[in-house]
């Protein structure tokens, strides 16, 4: 029950030194707001790119395996991709029927055009050819109106499909279902709009920012069996193993080129894991390094903290000294300490939360990324306010308790 009292008396003490001086009290906390705010902003951020990354990326598919003339991610390999045969339509028909009944195989094409509505224009929007399965390989599902069709395909139907942004900046509220558009030259009829995707804030696709046409219609308008590479996506079936799937792929694919055994393969097989661990890899070490670099100024900050702790171990000796000589023990001398500096890098730290959460919504707002601070970026910025606070003042603590009841009440 003694110990108690000791705590409840010791942050009655330390609360009273703090309000009674605001101003000391206030610069010493800035060093602490800083400090958690950069913390805390780096870590929100990081959040912020992984939700916008995978929102994007749930687009791809984690069952889905995608045979491409490149690999997704070349870091410094990409001349030795550069010279390797495009995939083109026949092979990705001859690769369908090979997993005839057991896969679902999935063509594209894209390339860049002008769109136009009326007056309104957006220039260089990806536009990409592709048939009717890209709904069940894919989870893109139309908010209005349908997606393409196997007539659309089968007839090169001029009907597309908008992405979210696309429907947005050329239609505004305005249902844009059976109404007509240009791509480039071409006069096509508006089927649907999809799902909004969310965009790679690390400059990977824009999947709301695209819009999608029957690929015999892209071959029609756009000459793709000359100018256009083609991706080939295969949907693993159901309860399917995607490891023996990918085997089943390259080994078709090498068929298909008529591939040597002693050859290697002309064609890269993607999926979204790797996709996902470059960007683990790449934005764990960026965040790495950023929370390095951002811990250095909670460090200063502690510094500050503890310095003035000194300054008011110093200021306060005679009344340590009448303390002690009234019966107050060296552990109670320590805790009033430890809390009074615990209290400044508390108060800091939940201001530095607030304006990191300030501006993460701000960051949201803006729609450069869906940012907000977790329950565990709170709590860890909390605890770790508190521990600053406690080891900034451990040192200053124990000179207090250890000074002599009769030296202080002679000090001046």
């Amino acid at each position: 029950m003694n110990f108690f009292s000791d705590m409840i008396e010791s942050f009655k003490i330390a609360w009273t030194a703090i309000v009674a001086n605001k101003a000391r009290g206030a610069l010493t906390t800035l060093g602490i707001i800083i400090g958690i705010l950069a913390v805390t902003t780096t870590m929100t951020a990081f959040n912020g790119m992984q939700s916008s990354f995978m929102q994007g990326a749930g687009a791809i598919g984690a069952d889905v395996i995608y045979v491409s003339r490149m690999p997704w991610i070349t870091m410094n390999d990409f001349f030795s991709f550069r010279n390797r045969p495009n995939l083109n339509l026949a092979e990705a028909e001859a690769l369908e029927e090979a997993f005839k009944g057991r896969a679902i195989v999935m063509p594209t094409m894209d390339t860049r055009r002008d769109l136009r509505y009326r007056s309104t224009t957006m220039e260089a929007v990806n536009v990409v050819g592709t048939t009717e399965k890209m709904s069940v390989v894919t989870n893109r599902m139309p908010a209005i109106g349908r997606f393409l069709m196997e007539f659309d395909v089968r007839y090169k139907k001029n009907v597309v499909i908008l992405g979210h942004d696309v429907a947005e900046d050329l239609f505004g509220t305005t249902s844009p279902i059976n109404k007509e558009m240009n791509i480039g030259r071409y006069t096509f009829r508006i089927a649907g709009v999809l799902e909004e995707q969310g965009g790679n804030t690390l400059g990977g696709p824009n999947f709301d920012r695209q819009v999608i046409v029957p690929i015999s219609t892209f071959v029609k308008v756009f000459g793709g069996r000359r100018f256009t590479d083609v991706d080939i996506a295969v949907k693993s079936p159901a309860m399917a193993s995607l490891e023996e799937l990918e085997y089943e792929v390259i080994g078709e694919m090498r068929k298909i080129r008529k591939l040597r055994p002693s050859e290697g393969e002309n064609f890269s097989i993607n999926k979204l894991d790797s996709l996902l661990g470059a960007f683990n890899s790449i934005v764990g070490a960026v965040v790495g390094i950023g929370l390095l670099i951002t811990s250095i100024a909670l460090f200063v900050g502690g510094i500050g903290v503890m310095n003035i702790m000194f300054v008011s171990v110093t200021e306060r000796t005679r009344e340590i000294g009448i303390r002690k000589a009234i019966g107050a023990k060296k552990r109670s001398i320590l805790m009033q300490f430890l809390f009074e500096s615990a209290a400044i890098c508390l108060i800091g730290g939940l201001i530095g939360v607030g304006l990191s959460a300030g501006l993460a919504s701000a960051l949201t707002a803006t729609g450069m990324m869906d940012a907000s601070i977790s329950t565990g970026i709170l709590v860890t910025a909390i605890v770790v306010s508190i521990i600053v606070g406690v080891f900034a003042g451990l040192v200053p603590a124990i000179k207090g308790a250890g000074l002599d009841p009769i030296d202080a009440l002679r000090y001046e």
